[in-house]
């Protein structure tokens, strides 16, 4: 089968397509996808730069996102069968093969049913920024109906479905975006109030709509200076959750002075710690936006689709930054 293989880690030209054998079924709740479309996410280039969590086990095939048909089941699989259309967060972290190939093994268990109403690229460019902002909101932020919400980089990958999320759980949200463009597409996503951080102080005029009193819950999605410039915007007793590694120059004191609770979000710690529970439980997660996706209250937004021979040129186009919505490689015709 054709795949794009990470030979080394450097610059977007490590990713070459090359013939790679096959996967095989190798546990009886294995299922084998024949994939339609991989999505690419930040963490595929940080991947690429820096190495893979699993440097003795290189070359390595990256590519966490993807949406495909079954073409064979383990013998213990109880919840598909073959031709399925499914979609899920799997591999591509340096020890099981990801998604920028032809075919992938996965576990049922870890697997959703592909929405009806989408088509494979809009399903491969959901999984990791779905389940990101809904345990940022939801279990990390715990989120409840009537709070107010500000979410950074609305129209980013993870931001405008956060806002979306939000939303559905009855939520104000105010974000922010830098330029006119993206701020009509939040506000045709539901955001309250946008910000262009460019133009105005972002804290500021946080606290100016919410009276003075900043939001119940805050979500970083940046990272940097953003991260603690977003604390005097929280109310006192309030939550943000960041889903960057705060800055060592990170100024804590307005945060402490207001007693907010700070919470890390890394969808990925499932996969890399073998969190079989933990994994599981996110492909329920799917398996509910799935259900918001047909009904309409859910969408996702893809920016630009490559085919799967151009993932070095996606590489090229997420690291330029100031991205709307999601990059999605085409897999079939490689």
């Amino acid at each position: 089968m054709k795949a794009v293989v990470m030979t080394a880690a450097g610059n977007p030209q490590v990713l070459q397509v090359q013939d790679v054998p096959k996967p095989s079924l190798v546990s009886n709740t294995d299922i084998l996808v024949k994939l339609h479309a991989a999505g690419v996410n930040p963490i595929d280039t940080k991947l690429r730069q820096r190495g893979t969590f699993f440097p003795d086990k290189m070359p390595a095939v990256l590519g966490c996102d993807g949406a495909g048909v079954v073409e064979a089941i383990g013998a213990g699989v109880k919840r598909f069968r073959v031709g399925n259309e499914v979609y899920f967060c799997n591999g591509g972290l340096g020890s099981h093969q990801g998604n920028y190939a032809e075919y992938t093994t996965v576990d049922e268990r870890f697997v959703a049913r592909k929405p009806k109403s989408v088509s494979f690229a809009v399903a491969a460019a959901a999984p990791l920024v779905l389940i990101t902002a809904w345990e940022a909101l939801y279990e990390r932020g715990r989120l409840e109906p009537g709070e107010k919400v500000l979410v950074h980089a609305g129209a980013g990958g993870v931001g405008h479905v956060a806002i979306q999320l939000a939303k559905l759980k009855g939520a104000s949200v105010c974000t922010t975006v830098g330029s006119q463009e993206k701020a009509d597409f939040v506000r045709g996503l539901g955001a309250d109030w946008v910000i262009n951080y460019k133009q105005v102080d972002f804290a500021q005029a946080v606290l100016d709509w919410t009276g003075g009193d900043g939001v119940d819950l805050a979500f970083d999605t940046v990272g940097g200076e953003t991260f603690y410039k977003t604390f005097p915007a929280v109310r006192v007793y309030g939550d943000i959750v960041t889903i960057l590694e705060p800055d060592a120059k990170t100024v804590w004191k307005a945060a402490r002075s207001r007693n907010l609770r700070i919470s890390l979000e890394l969808m990925l710690t499932p996969m890399l710690q073998g969190l079989v529970e933990a994994q599981q439980h996110q492909g329920e997660i799917l398996e509910q936006c799935a259900g918001w996706m047909d009904e309409g209250k859910l969408k996702v937004h893809v920016g630009h689709q490559l085919g799967l021979g151009d993932a070095a040129k996606a590489h090229e186009l997420l690291e330029s930054g100031s991205m709307t919505g999601k990059i999605v490689l085409i897999i079939d015709g490689v």
